[in-house]
């Protein structure tokens, strides 16, 4: 007879140790764990604190605590990027994961010894070795990105490895085939940093190689998106992949039990202070991510730009409070779906050169038309070092006030809606389920009879 523990479906999710891809693993974490799934997130000790506050009222979400390996290169105790002392010894973190690897194995092992085999491992595109791993006991890996489907597919395409493209200057044109519908065009400013012009002797490069090679080689891909925004663009995403892989939109992942973190909230002396505010959409939030480092004479012109716009603003958490009315972002992928999911239109400010920001930024003002550009760029295309407070202020207004802001306000919250029906019954929901339901009959099939 069989044990009962082993109708159980059981996910594993393994984040990659960064702040950005862990939040949106969380959430779906969550969405699994609503439909009656058994999910185990896999952490290190100086994570865990962190995304057990973010789990610990979900019975079905069990944590499984692995060593972060010992390396002289690193500084004492760190285990994310957050706690790097320069972005330069990125490459050393990434290569570290890598000798977590027996670790993870040992989890598994225990997991199928136990009669509680996982249905597939959801890992992270920077831990590409799970992939070798996952093989080793036939568990489906699906490797999540932490952006969109549009920044995938540009990430992806072989017309970055064009040789007449490394020529071009900054604000020149850039087509890709695979992207012919999407309403506007994309400038080689655009490009993440080091995809046009790296190194061939720079070990990050073949690094980068060697996770693409497991990403394109997974099972599936999990995307925090959701069709209705980026469904025409899905296929493309899916043409770069091996073996007939699916990619899931089943975003925006945060919608999917928003409420548990809203009750936390109430009391907070922030959540008072926007009670206080006169009118629903006054109030601008701004937040610019954990990785931005901005120098301070950019902070003080940000500070008197929004002082000198009249607007009052918040430097802190929460987007779905009504007084908010605009959220100047760095447009981190999650940034995006959080606006956008709370129907609040953006005010677009990449700040780093070497993540896909400038592509969702374009993505968010001339592709959905739900937000405004702060301007950054020279005339040849070169990066403005500080950009002054007097454009700062004449944004924020416009996006707060002005007729541009208007429509794109409307246009925000029409994808606000869009987005919850998503995760409610729409295409994200589907997808989940799909996603799901095909994983589910693999390991039926797979077990002896």
């Amino acid at each position: 007879m069989a044990n009962s523990q082993s109708l159980v479906l059981h996910v594993v999710i393994f984040p990659y140790m960064a702040q950005g891809h862990t939040i949106p693993l969380l959430d779906i974490s969550r969405a699994f764990a609503n439909r009656g799934l058994k999910v185990t997130i896999i952490t290190t000790p100086s994570n865990a604190p962190f995304i057990s506050s973010k789990t610990n009222k979900h019975p079905n979400i069990f944590l499984s605590i692995i060593p972060f390996p010992k390396v002289q290169e690193l500084p004492h105790g760190c285990e994310n990027t957050a706690d790097l002392p320069s972005m330069a010894l990125l490459t050393t973190f990434i290569e570290t994961t890598k000798k977590m690897k027996q670790s993870f194995e040992g989890v598994l092992r225990h997991m199928i010894h136990d009669g509680c085999p996982p249905i597939c491992v959801i890992s992270d595109f920077f831990l590409g070795w799970t992939l070798e791993s996952c093989r080793s006991f036939d568990i489906p890996r699906i490797v999540s990105h932490g952006m969109g489907v549009i920044s995938m597919v540009v990430c992806k395409s072989p017309t970055l490895q064009d040789p007449s493209v490394k020529d071009l200057l900054l604000l020149d044109p850039i087509e890709f085939p695979e992207l012919a519908n999407v309403p506007f065009t994309l400038n080689k400013c655009d490009i993440p940093e080091g995809l046009l012009d790296s190194d061939p002797n720079d070990p990050t490069l073949g690094i980068l190689l060697e996770l693409g090679e497991a990403d394109v080689n997974s099972w599936g891909v999990i995307v925090n998106s959701f069709e209705e925004i980026e469904g025409d663009y899905v296929a493309a995403l899916e043409s770069f992949y091996c073996n007939e892989a699916k990619a899931y939109c089943v975003g925006p992942a945060l919608l999917y039990d928003d409420q548990v973190d809203a009750e936390d909230h109430q009391s907070y002396s922030y959540i008072k202070w926007l009670d206080n505010q006169v009118g629903s959409g006054s109030v601008i939030y701004v937040s610019f991510g954990t990785q931005t480092h901005l120098s301070n004479d950019q902070m003080d012109e940000i500070a008197f730009g929004l002082e000198k716009a009249g607007h009052p603003f918040i430097w802190r958490s929460i987007l779905a409070h009504p007084a908010i009315g605009g959220f100047l972002s760095h447009c981190g992928w999650n940034s995006v779906l959080e606006g956008l999911g709370m129907g609040v239109p953006l005010l677009t400010w990449p700040m780093l050169g070497i993540s896909e920001q400038a592509l969702n930024a374009k993505v968010v003002v001339l592709g959905l038309g739900a937000g405004l550009m702060v301007p950054q760029r020279g005339v040849g295309g070169e990066k403005i070092m500080n950009v002054d407070r007097g454009v700062i202020c004449e944004r924020v207004k416009e996006l707060m006030g002005g007729e541009k802001g208007k429509k794109v306000k409307e246009r925000a919250q029409a994808i606000g809606k869009m987005a919850r029906h998503a995760v409610e019954e729409g295409g994200s929901r589907k997808k989940l389920d799909e996603l799901i339901e095909r994983l589910s009959n693999k390991n039926m099939r797979s077990k002896p009879l």
